[in-house]
């Protein structure tokens, strides 16, 4: 893989942390006049290959796949240029601000055989993908319950009146779009489209704060809780007729969990090897990509546009109230 990344923000800092474990044939970063300095010095000091200050120039090169790792609301229209100028795209989450957009590029990717995929890093963690094989284990599910509720660090500029994207609604924020999107990712990824969707949510200035997202699978219910004007303890259950899955991290860094089991068995799954959270989605992004796992590809996307449509029922709730 050929990758062009774009911005100079926390996650890429994230993500630049665990580079040299990655194989890439050639990487590129994408900044501005403003940022150049900055640029400059992430890529002397992560030793990647080119900088582009045009994101044109960028494109007319030989890189493969573009990752987006912009504000949300410019997630699209960068995605958009991207696959028109025959590259494929990783979009950190929200992939899009809306279903619509999303689809759209759907549209594109499929006319010109590429690729998109969402920077969720939930489907690939080790603990995650060992949970989906243990569901079983707990017998039929009757309860979830999801809490990621975490105290910005912006919140305080934003009830003075500083309006940071995180907490701008037209800019793709808000606690549903910002945090509460890895609780959905992570049921979304288990049990796809819920029959019924209700989000309640405290606003101020037009966006919601915090808020539940209440899932109505038909045999099961879940609440997804995500929060940034508060703080709470993160502990979340997926409670079943014979037994409980426990997870005591947020479920984007969960490097673990517990199941206790109607009979008193008790069993603990530990998966802390010490890697950067990012790495295991993005050795996945570059097989999936050098070898147009189209399959792969498309499984993945179907569960980025489930969450999509969750968000959008929630986020329609909060126009019409």
């Amino acid at each position: 893989m050929k990758l062009g990344i774009l911005g100079t923000g926390m996650i890429v800092k994230d993500l630049l942390s665990t580079i040299h474990k990655l194989s890439f044939d050639h990487l590129a970063i994408l900044g501005t006049i403003e940022t150049e300095v900055e640029t400059r010095d992430l890529a002397d000091r992560y030793q990647i290959d080119r900088v582009f200050l045009d994101y044109q120039e960028m494109l007319d090169s030989d890189i493969d796949t573009i990752y987006v790792a912009l504000p949300n609301h410019l997630h699209f229209p960068f995605a958009r240029q991207a696959l028109q100028n025959g590259k494929h795209v990783i979009i950190e989450k929200p992939i899009t601000t809306c279903v619509d957009e999303l689809k759209t590029l759907q549209i594109i990717a499929r006319e010109k055989n590429l690729i998109i995929l969402e920077a969720m890093n939930i489907h690939y963690l080790p603990a995650y993908l060992s949970l989906k094989s243990q569901l079983e284990s707990i017998g039929k599910t009757k309860l979830v319950t999801l809490n990621y509720s975490q105290y910005s660090s912006r919140y305080n500029d934003f009830l003075t009146g500083i309006i940071h994207p995180a907490f701008d609604a037209k800019k793709g924020g808000g606690a549903l779009m910002d945090i509460n999107i890895y609780n959905l990712h992570f049921v979304a990824g288990l049990f796809g489209n819920p029959l019924q969707v209700n989000y309640l949510a405290n606003m101020r200035n037009d966006v919601d704060t915090s808020g539940m997202m209440i899932l109505d699978y038909g045999d099961f219910k879940c609440v997804c809780i995500g929060a940034k004007d508060c703080q709470a303890p993160t502990h979340s259950l997926i409670q079943g007729d014979k037994g409980n899955i426990q997870i005591s991290l947020p479920v984007n860094q969960m490097k673990g969990y517990e199941v206790s089991l109607n009979n008193g068995d008790h069993l603990t799954f530990n998966f802390d090897r010490c890697e950067h959270r990012l790495l295991y989605e993005f050795q996945a992004f570059i097989d999936i990509i050098d070898n147009l796992d189209y399959h792969t590809a498309e499984r993945m996307l179907s569960v980025s546009i489930t969450t999509a449509e969750i968000i959008a029922c929630g986020k329609k709730q909060l126009i019409t109230e």
